[in-house]
């Protein structure tokens, strides 16, 4: 399980503040000053054309925040920075105070307490949806392990706590395939759960879902935010504006602006680059 360092007697802010030759454990998590993602000055190069233009961005710890701009600003890019698919041109990355992302893998980063939501929901059809949690929990995946694995008590008592959070405790046997597509989208939701993560990048996840769905997701997010850090990358406005408390724009790599909803809505260049009059 990830672990959260206290240390009062660390520097003053921010990935500089590390220093002193200190050896840092890649599943150790310092948030004690506050932020959980850096990203800074992060440029990413695709054959001459810039997806990531110097892009700097901090997120707090505990936080929801939303993504948005227009196809091509780079928000698919920076998540693949963040989770390690992609390596940059210059910048830096960290994860709280300590762990450099650009120095890990994908398994490492995801092992550390980064998990990541694609667009299209990704379960196992032919299980049922307890199955499906039950495979996505963080333990010891070697085989031996795996086959003679017995579910605890308390690992049980996880499963029935995230069937009830994604709105699925009236369908763990119901196999995953026979889910409605916002179903599927919140099972997936729920196995990235099971690997206890600390931050959550959610690409797009209303996407095709009815209006009733919508609303059931935002409440969902709206519930894990504080336990949970969430960068959500979303084009419906509805959606964005019942859950953000932060919205950065991003436009040709970069940030174009930030803020409160009412705030980013009401940005000319905003208006210009992407929501239009």
């Amino acid at each position: 399980m990830t672990t959260v360092v206290e240390d009062e007697n660390q520097g003053t802010s921010g990935p500089a503040a590390i220093g002193g030759g200190r050896v840092i454990e890649h599943d150790v998590l310092d948030v004690t000053h506050g932020p959980i993602l850096y990203l800074d000055d992060i440029t990413v190069s695709f054959d001459g054309f810039k997806a990531l233009n110097n892009l700097t961005l901090t997120v707090e710890a505990g936080e929801l925040r939303c993504i948005i701009g227009p196809n091509g600003a780079g928000k698919t890019t920076m998540m693949d920075v963040i989770t390690g698919k992609t390596r940059p041109d210059s910048g830096t990355a960290f994860f709280g105070q300590t762990i450099d992302l650009l120095r890990m893998t994908e398994p490492q980063i995801a092992h550390a307490g980064i998990g990541r939501k694609f667009q299209k929901p990704t379960v196992f059809e032919q299980h049922t949806v307890f199955e499906n949690l039950e495979l996505a929990m963080k333990t010891d995946k070697r085989v031996r392990r795996s086959l003679f694995a017995k579910l605890d008590s308390a690992h049980g008592d996880l499963i029935a706590a995230t069937l009830e959070q994604i709105k699925l405790a009236q369908a763990p046997d119901r196999p995953a395939g026979l889910l409605s597509h916002g179903q599927k989208q919140w099972l997936e939701i729920g196995m990235l759960l099971m690997q206890e993560p600390r931050l959550l990048l959610l690409d797009e996840p209303v996407a095709g879902m009815t209006d009733a769905e919508t609303e059931r997701t935002a409440e969902l997010f709206n519930s894990l935010a504080g336990k949970h850090t969430l960068v959500v990358v979303e084009h419906d406005m509805d959606f964005v504006g019942a859950i953000a408390r932060t919205v950065t724009v991003l436009h040709e790599g970069s940030v174009l602006a930030e803020g409160a909803m009412d705030v980013v809505q009401n940005d000319e260049r905003v208006i210009e680059v992407y929501l239009g009059r």
